[in-house]
């Protein structure tokens, strides 16, 4: 009897998020499996961009949305664990919002850039590039980021020793940090 040898023909999706209404522009470039689902995606998103996991998301593709089911939002939202990324957005430039944090109103905007075959190679979900600090979670929403950062780059500002306690002490808007995204991504399978 012949062997036979398995070859993996799952493609890849490289996907670009970005933070609407950041300036200058946060963003992240990524790749992850076509078949991943959108609550891995999720999982994925929080890592690569910086978030902490500690809010209610949504994915709006097509005018339907996509999450984690809550009573309050009965009926309006589709379970985001059983929907693949390639039955929502299955071409390059297609392209869906993801929110996070409804009360801060984190909105991202998401393109498929590339579909690529598997490099076995590489261990997936990858980061590839990205600029820009994450805003810390909780700090009000785009306004909130920008009196935050006023804030905490003003040694005069009322607010400037309360702004960097709350944060622990400093805080890199620069700042992105690819080895540690990917080193926190290769726990997720």
């Amino acid at each position: 009897m012949a062997n036979i040898i398995s070859i993996s023909t799952r493609n890849i999706y490289q996907l670009k998020i970005e933070l609407l209404g950041s300036e200058p522009v946060i963003w992240r470039r990524f790749q992850v499996y076509e078949d991943c689902t959108l609550h891995k995606l999720h999982s994925i998103i929080q890592i690569a961009m910086g978030w902490e996991n500690c809010h209610l998301y949504e994915f709006i593709v097509g005018g339907l949305s996509y999450g984690e089911p809550h009573p309050d939002y009965e009926g309006r939202v589709k379970s985001s664990k059983s929907v693949k990324l390639s039955q929502v957005a299955d071409r390059e430039k297609a392209k869906f919002t993801y929110i996070y944090d409804f009360g801060d109103g984190w909105q991202h905007e998401a393109i498929v850039e590339k579909l690529l075959p598997a490099d076995p190679k590489v261990s997936y979900p990858f980061c590839i590039d990205g600029k820009m600090a994450c805003p810390p979670e909780d700090c009000g929403g785009i306004g909130g980021y920008a009196y935050f950062l006023e804030a905490i780059g003003n040694r005069k500002h009322k607010e400037h020793k309360d702004m960097l306690g709350w944060i622990g002490g400093e805080f890199d808007p620069t700042k992105f940090d690819i080895q540690s995204v990917n080193k926190r991504l290769k726990l997720i399978r």
